[in-house]
């Protein structure tokens, strides 16, 4: 049986696992739902000796509490000599693009995910296959349960798109490159649009009004979630199409949401028509 170590067995790690397992892999993982603990160094150090592959979903640390750039990198980095490595990173590293397209040879390290972005490229020298991942959802993760709980926001800010990408397509494109070549590759739907759009729809679906379009200030975001409206581009997936062979199971919004909604009530709204969008690659 394969083995596939996984470091940081987080919410779309979980999902990975779940369906390497279901391919006949033996998965072992650090994180909170893992199998050993991080700071178990021999444990650690004894499975990834007998790892196939090599998967980390973990961030970079945060260098105002003097934390290593890579925590994985900086403990285990020599085990991880001669292994097949997969690291999950952020389309964040792009930076703003003033909502134009960026792809894999866009430069990186402009944004506020400078951390992210260094980290990007160190697994990137070590031959890893860098999954770039936009805003992710997912069952239990998506804007239908912000629009149920009332914490969703419709912003005024012409222009604003963001990318996204379901969860499950996420595991699909990493299990897709496991035997493909290393190097970065976006994981992002076809539809890259308004996060209002998303919000209108997740209403329609829910038969639940539309929350009032306001101002960044007079939404109340935190200093998190305002830095979510402080970028703005669109994140083109051709290459993943063309080299892994990667096709999303849920290619737009609308299609992830309805998805999602139906597990949610038995009874939901027949959902909008997709808005008319020349975004599509």
């Amino acid at each position: 049986m394969p083995r596939f170590f996984i470091f940081g067995l987080g919410y779309t790690a979980s999902v990975l696992a779940r369906a390497l397992e279901a391919r006949g892999w033996e998965v072992i993982s650090t994180g909170r739902s893992g199998t050993l603990s991080f700071d178990d160094e021999g444990s650690v150090r004894t499975a990834l000796a007998d790892a196939d592959h090599v998967l980390s979903s973990v961030p970079p640390g945060k260098e105002a509490r003097g934390e290593p750039l890579d925590p994985v990198l900086e403990t285990y980095g020599d085990a991880l000599k001669g292994k097949a490595l997969s690291y999950l990173s952020s389309t964040g590293v792009y930076g703003d693009a003033g909502g134009a397209w960026v792809d894999e040879a866009s430069p990186i390290g402009t944004g506020r995910r400078t951390a992210r972005a260094e980290a990007d490229r160190e697994w990137q020298k070590r031959g890893a296959r860098v999954y770039r991942l936009p805003g992710i959802y997912g069952p239990g993760r998506s804007i239908l349960e912000r629009v149920q709980e009332g914490r969703a926001h419709r912003i005024d800010l012409p222009g604003q798109v963001f990318s996204r990408v379901h969860v499950e397509d996420i595991a699909a494109g990493v299990l897709a490159g496991i035997e493909k070549p290393a190097g970065a590759y976006n994981l992002a739907d076809d539809l890259p649009c308004p996060q209002n759009w998303l919000v209108e729809h997740a209403c329609a679906l829910l038969n639940l009004p539309l929350p009032p379009l306001q101002t960044l200030d007079e939404a109340g975001l935190s200093p998190m979630a305002r830095g979510f409206y402080a970028e703005n581009r669109r994140v083109a997936n051709g290459k993943a199409k063309r080299v892994l062979g990667w096709r999303p199971r849920y290619p737009t919004y609308v299609a992830g949401l309805r998805a999602l909604s139906a597990t949610m009530s038995p009874s939901v709204a027949s959902p909008a028509p997709v808005p008319a969008s020349s975004d599509q690659r």
